[in-house]
């Protein structure tokens, strides 16, 4: 039989709910996609201030975190469906709000972060139970094919919605983008009606904390999922090299350094589309554990070695392959943390380990940009970079479990079965 190298797309035309659950996570990156343009916009706009501006994004960030802590524990006592209808619609309240306020003679920047924090809180509670839904929806066996295609989707859409997201700023103005991503996110609703109730099963009704508290000790005490979580985290802390592409790119000669810069932060996502289409051959691993490790120490290298100033044509090319082991080795996370986690604890454990990969890109940041501070910013880049392949490479060999995993838990499809 021949062997597959694209992603399977086809998975869009066997499987209703999960091309219901597409048209609607399309629909909405779209839209959030304008709203990244929107916000900063008007901040900017109405105050010139660049930390007011960082200001709402930390408040989104902020309402974001504790909704996802909150909404995996609610995931996993309620009914997923219900949660993410209620949650897309509460989202779709807070864009028309964006709206009405952008529309006022003297718009209220209190308003604009009260906002912000409301949809980063309640956009997190329905990812979360979406997440949570997706083995029932596709699959354990498809976990790998959904979370490609979602990917490619993912890129292209915040690729293409920025540009327009400006476009209709310039033409009609920051509250018609608020206006269409309300009304986006009303559209996403009539597919999402179509999926089918899915309560979690097997869980127990306890106190939210404590509830919280066992899909902490899950994820620690599971080598399988506590050893993907921490090695993503590492590979989260290496995405954070974006922080000094601006100072990468002055020392680019020949070309100014707006461009070199744009051109940067272009070839992360290019490589991570490509590792998003060209995916299928990760389905066939028979130790995908350590093909993840692998990727992520690869991904790590790649920044070490832009550290060594290699020319702008060599970096383009490094951060593109770093981009695409990025991909590759978040694919692989996704399918292990699925495969390895019981259905009652999916909500939890889907929301603890995307908080923690918020944190892992928060404090990469602030300690790539504190290394940048004392250092140059090639300096900054060599040594993050290799820290964090050390610290990969001891990951891949005390991680035996890990190392020796399947891509999905035997136990848990013999009791699925």
């Amino acid at each position: 039989m021949k062997k597959k190298l694209f992603a399977d797309f086809g998975l869009l035309g066997r499987n209703r709910d999960f091309r219901s659950v597409f048209i609607a996570r399309t629909i909405s990156l779209l839209g959030l996609g304008m709203l990244s343009v929107a916000v900063p916009m008007q901040i900017h706009a109405l105050t010139g201030d660049p930390l007011k501006v960082g200001t709402a994004m930390a408040l989104e960030g902020a309402g974001m975190f504790i909704g996802l802590l909150l909404g995996g524990v609610l995931a996993d006592r309620w009914d997923r469906r219900r949660l993410i209808l209620a949650a897309r619609f509460i989202c779709g309240l807070g864009f028309v709000g964006l709206a009405a306020n952008a529309w006022l003679p003297a718009p209220s920047l209190l308003a604009i972060y009260l906002l912000a924090a409301w949809d980063g809180f309640f956009g997190a509670l329905g990812v979360t139970a979406l997440m949570a839904c997706m083995p029932a929806i596709v699959g354990r066996e498809n976990l790998m094919q959904a979370r490609a295609i979602s990917m490619v989707t993912m890129r292209l859409a915040t690729v293409i919605s920025p540009a327009i997201g400006g476009a209709l700023i310039a033409m009609a103005g920051v509250g018609w983008c608020y206006a269409i991503a309300a009304i986006g996110t009303g559209l996403t609703m009539l597919p999402l009606l179509r999926l089918p109730s899915m309560v979690a099963q097997g869980g127990e009704d306890e106190h939210p904390l404590r509830a919280l508290v066992q899909g902490l000790r899950f994820l620690v005490t599971n080598a399988v999922v506590a050893g993907t979580a921490l090695a993503g985290t590492i590979v989260t802390l290496a995405t954070a090299v974006r922080v000094l592409f601006p100072a990468l790119a002055e020392g680019q000669g020949g070309v100014s350094p707006a461009v070199a810069a744009g051109l940067m932060y272009s070839a992360v996502p290019l490589g991570a589309t490509l590792g998003a289409l060209v995916s299928a051959w990760t389905e066939r691993l028979q130790r995908p554990g350590r093909a993840m490790m692998l990727a992520g120490v690869g991904a790590c290298a790649c920044v070490m070695l832009l550290g060594t100033d290699p020319g702008l044509a060599a970096s383009l090319v490094l951060l593109t392959a770093f981009g695409y082991l990025v991909s590759v080795a978040s694919l692989l996370q996704y399918a292990l943390v699925q495969g390895h986690t019981p259905d009652h604890y999916l909500g939890r454990v889907n929301g603890l380990w995307t908080a923690q990969e918020a944190g892992g890109d928060a404090l990469g940041t602030v300690g790539i940009g504190l290394v940048g501070k004392f250092a140059s910013a090639l300096a900054g880049v060599f040594l993050f970079g290799a820290t964090a392949a050390a610290l990969g490479l001891v990951m891949l060999g005390l991680c035996r479990r890990l190392r020796e995993a399947p891509l999905h838990s035997p136990e848990l499809e013999q009791q699925a079965a």
